[in-house]
């Protein structure tokens, strides 16, 4: 994880850390300045008719850095209420100048500690996520509007264009939040939104979606179809790797607010230029076990902490756990992911740690804060235990995960035996030539190879075998091994295997991470001349520019592509 080195100063009541990003970890100073005296009303009144319409803010300051004209309005579902002496807000800093940014960023997004007393659940788990998957970057802000402090807030990354280019390099592809939309729609049926459902009407799908680009309805509604009607090719429009680790994060963190809930919800999908659907974890406040709507009767403890790890494999309104988890080699690699997870972070106890040092950055911002939802006792306690009793209690996050880890310690999912791996090809290889990408790996029945060579590609998958006619020396040696074709491009690659009862990836976080594998030619440049006017005539008298090649190999070279 990476690691950064904080100054933090204290001026007045708000903390600021000067940085290269605004989302690197410390806490913003916000200053929003309105024009209208009764800004808080208009916002709300703009809430109540789900207006797109923003309060043009005259001006904000963000860490002394100044903005005109920004447009502001309230965000969020259950965290706001009219009542509200702090609300979530969206601040768009282009809604009139066209190109106004911080950081390269023009929408900020922040949350009010609702549902979370410990005031980290939403940073710390959009960090860990970042480690395997697409998820925004947080931090904190101490917000002002109109000079009077409003309190301490969560300042995440939207997930828009620039999120998109940054993760699938690519704006403009289909884009959906998913969500229940309160729409209806003529000729639709009724009850619950049909989030993952397929309806041969497209326009249905305006009761669960919002439509984010310029796209039509027709791809979210083929890859519906796939998913319901033909779930054996579902991996030609869904990215399962990432749907796999999200599924895995989500359940591992009993962050239920989302898409392992019964019905749904808070996340994004966008298509790539695979024309792949990818999922987009979003509104992480309530992660950590704090969403208990669905249990009756209200959970206890035990029920978050030993929460079924195939959770809404039997729920027919979310189709996507249904579908993924009736597939046993999905299965598997779920449960590879969630194991990386668990190890990586739970184990090792990293994300108290973490925790801690966020708690200790902002602790003098928490205890003064005029606005606060819970106290600063609270604060403190909710860390490792639970806040409030009965139904509305909030389980501790240390309380939560300790008793969640040693669960999963305990079952026969995560006792099983994976398979071993052990990469075997370390030298670069000659372009345009066939590769055998070797590994070894023992207690396994099947294994594949997944390769691309840029980071927007899907990788091919390939399955190995370890019969003496791949590449992999003699039969049964447990080397396994797959061919390739390579151009003038590096390799990414990584390795899936699994037997029975568990499965791994090499390395574990893939396909985030990856081995690469160095397409090296051994041609170099020997001389060159440019700008050659009168220097040095070539065998026909002419001065042209150009280059001599050399080709230090024992052999010809394919100079195409």
């Amino acid at each position: 994880m990476r690691k950064v080195l904080l100054i933090i100063a204290l001026i007045g009541i708000s903390f600021s850390s000067f940085s290269q990003d605004i989302f690197d970890i410390g806490i913003r100073k916000i200053e929003i300045f309105f024009n209208e005296p009764n800004w808080d009303d208009t916002l709300d009144v703009y809430y109540a008719n789900d207006s797109s319409e923003r309060l043009i803010a005259d001006s904000i300051l963000i860490d002394g850095i100044s903005d005109q004209d920004v447009g502001v309005k309230y965000k969020g579902n259950s965290s706001y209420n009219v009542n509200n002496a702090k609300n979530p807000i969206s601040i768009k800093l282009d809604y009139v100048h066209n190109g106004q940014s911080i950081d390269g960023y023009n929408v900020l997004k922040l949350s009010n500690g609702f549902k979370d007393p410990t005031f980290v659940r939403e940073v710390l788990g959009y960090e860990m996520a970042r480690e395997y998957m697409p998820a925004s970057k947080a931090t904190y802000a101490n917000v002002f509007i109109n000079g009077a402090w409003n309190g301490l807030y969560t300042l995440v990354q939207s997930v828009d264009d620039d999120f998109l280019n940054e993760h699938f390099y690519e704006r403009k592809g289909p884009f959906f939040k998913v969500d229940n939309t309160n729409v209806t729609v003529a000729g639709c049926p009724g009850g619950p939104n049909g989030i993952w459902k397929y309806y041969s009407d497209t326009n249905c799908l305006q009761k669960a979606y919002e439509m984010q680009s310029t796209a039509d309805w027709t791809p979210l509604g083929n890859f519906l179809d796939t998913l319901n009607n033909y779930f054996t090719e579902v991996e030609s429009v869904l990215d399962i790797d990432r749907t796999l680790w999200m599924l895995a994060y989500n359940n591992l963190l009993v962050g239920l607010d989302g898409p392992v809930n019964a019905i749904p919800h808070n996340f994004y999908m966008f298509q790539d230029n695979n024309k792949r659907f990818s999922p987009i974890l979003w509104d992480m406040n309530m992660t950590f076990g704090t969403f208990t709507n669905g249990f009756n009767p209200p959970p206890i403890p035990t029920d978050l902490q030993q929460l079924d790890i195939f959770h809404g494999s039997t729920n027919a309104q979310n189709r996507m756990t249904v579908q993924m988890f009736s597939d046993d080699r999905y299965k598997r690699m779920y449960i590879a992911h969630m194991r990386t997870i668990m190890n990586e972070q739970f184990v090792n106890n990293n994300y108290y740690n973490r925790a801690l040092q966020l708690q200790s950055i902002i602790d003098s911002s928490v205890n003064a804060d005029p606005n606060l939802f819970y106290t600063y006792n609270d604060f403190t306690t909710n860390l490792t235990n639970v806040v409030g009793g009965g139904p509305n209690g909030i389980i501790g996050i240390t309380e939560l995960m300790n008793g969640r880890v040693a669960y999963l310690q305990s079952i026969t999912e995560f006792t099983a035996s994976p398979p071993t791996v052990s990469v075997l090809n370390t030298n670069s290889v000659i372009p345009h030539t066939s590769v055998n990408i070797i590994a070894s790996i023992a207690n396994a029945n099947y294994a594949y190879l997944g390769y691309r060579y840029t980071f927007a590609d899907k990788f091919e998958k390939l399955e190995m075998f370890d019969d003496g006619l791949h590449g992999d020396g003699s039969a049964g040696d447990g080397v396994f091994g797959a061919t390739i074709n390579v151009d003038a491009r590096d390799v990414q690659y990584y390795f899936y295997a699994e037997n029975s009862d568990a499965g791994i990836f090499s390395p574990e976080r893939a396909e985030k991470e990856f081995h690469q594998l160095p397409v090296v030619s051994g041609l170099v440049i020997n001389e060159i001349m440019a700008g050659n006017v009168t220097a040095v005539a070539d065998q026909n008298g002419e001065y042209d520019d150009w280059v001599e090649l050399y080709n230090g190999n024992s052999f010809s070279l394919n100079l195409n592509g």
